[in-house]
């Protein structure tokens, strides 16, 4: 009874932080948006004594020859794309590293814990884009996205996989599906949960990056969705109205397919590790 009381007390109190964290930030965003210019540089949770949240996501819309449109597009072609890709590539790595004992496996897997502990070097990456011609295009940002996130998803697949039997393998082969076919047909349709972890948990991280496409996506044809919010601060003025309005919408999307899937989040990751 007593350790029931202590569990309510810390379920009580981990909600509250939660509030805190993520709750009074977005309402803090959304009432901005909804104020006029003046109000909104004042910074506070006042309620705006004039709703002006449609005018001013029309303004943002607008602004700049309707750059917010362009913005959206291009983040989610990078989206869609670097998901597309990071899926079957990751997935593919994983099966050969889980299935096959190599005496370079070590060294492989070491190569894969290796990206999540090195970050990535600016200078050398638009060097070796520079050199390759996709400095500036959508395929160099593209595999920018794939190279970073690719040990992450190697990881969970990895752990995934160790948990589905070798004898899945061993009777398809005896059927004569080859490598491609054991994979593509046998074992990719059991990947489901994990994949719809890495889709979502990866189409969040990639639609909100804001540093890479600065870095390597450089250019107002380029421009990503959070990179707009340049368009409403300078050295010497910020329409904190716009800029909130802005940060606004560009954060709807991600938010409403992590609120959506969460629960294909948690039973991914918890399948992988307890599996793994």
């Amino acid at each position: 009874m007593r350790r029931n009381k202590w569990m309510i007390l810390l379920e009580a109190i981990v909600l509250i932080v939660c509030v805190v964290v993520f709750c009074i930030p977005f309402y803090f965003i959304l009432l901005t948006a909804m104020k006029t210019a003046p109000d909104a540089a004042l910074m506070n949770l006042q309620w705006p004594k004039q709703n002006m949240l449609w005018e001013n996501i029309k303004e943002v819309f607008g602004a700049r020859n309707y750059m917010l449109v362009r913005a959206f597009w291009n983040s989610t072609l990078l989206t869609v794309f670097s998901l597309l890709i990071l899926v079957v590539v990751s997935s593919m790595a994983a099966f050969v590293l889980q299935r096959r004992t190599h005496r370079f496996t070590s060294l492989a897997m070491l190569l894969v814990m290796a990206g999540l502990i090195i970050p990535p070097a600016v200078v050398p990456t638009i060097w070796v884009l520079e050199g390759i011609g996709l400095f500036k295009t959508l395929m160099g940002m593209i595999s920018v996205e794939v190279a970073i996130h690719f040990s992450f998803c190697v990881l969970l697949y990895k752990a995934f996989i160790g948990g589905i039997p070798r004898e899945i393998d061993e009777a398809a082969v005896m059927d004569g599906v080859g490598g491609l076919g054991l994979f593509y047909r046998v074992i990719f349709p059991l990947l489901k949960p994990v994949t719809a972890t890495i889709v979502v948990i990866e189409a969040v991280f990639i639609f909100n990056d804001f540093t890479h496409p600065l870095y390597f996506l450089p250019g107002a044809k380029n421009v990503t969705v959070q990179l707009t919010l340049y368009n409403f601060t300078s050295q010497y003025v910020s329409q904190w109205n716009l800029l909130f309005a802005n940060a606004l919408l560009i954060t709807l999307p991600p938010l409403i397919l992590f609120l959506f899937f969460s629960k294909k989040i948690v039973a991914g990751m918890t399948a992988g590790a307890v599996k793994g």
